[in-house]
């Protein structure tokens, strides 16, 4: 194991790998890193905002107070039913406003991107289509088992 000294890429997104070592072993680890939330942004943010609504940031505070990782990576997705430079700017605006909540209760936000509708999950110019699109995903980063 190299100690994760290295830098990492994911479609196109580059990161740093810091070198860790275990409080007990002494021996260097990688975080653990998985997708912990998909969360539709209809029931976060009302149409076409990026301010989040009652009910969504008291979700959001909920979660980033129990998920209990070491930090987080936040990106925003819209659908593609406005221009692309607008999606991009909305999907960007919904990350950083997720990321604030996560910072406001303590949880470490390594980085918070939009995407706009660049990254669908569901093909189609339809309803179901686009409300699988508008999301918000929360990648966790936690210390190996």
């Amino acid at each position: 194991m190299d100690g994760c000294m290295h830098w990492w890429a994911d479609g196109g997104l580059e990161g740093y790998m810091v070198t860790r070592f275990h409080p007990e072993t002494g021996r260097p680890y990688c975080l653990d890193r998985n997708t912990c939330m998909v969360e539709n942004t209809d029931t976060l943010f009302a149409t076409d905002s990026h301010t989040l609504t009652h009910s969504g940031r008291a979700r959001l505070e909920q979660f980033f107070r129990t998920a209990n990782a070491f930090s987080y990576a936040i990106y925003g997705h819209t659908d593609e039913r406005a221009s692309m430079e607008y999606n991009q700017a909305l999907s960007e605006r919904r990350a950083r406003s997720v990321a604030e909540v996560a910072r406001s209760v303590g949880a470490v936000v390594e980085r918070q991107i939009g995407f706009g509708e660049t990254r669908p999950v569901a093909q189609g110019h339809n309803e179901h289509a686009w409300r699988q699109n508008r999301r918000v995903e929360v990648v966790c980063y936690r210390l190996p088992e």
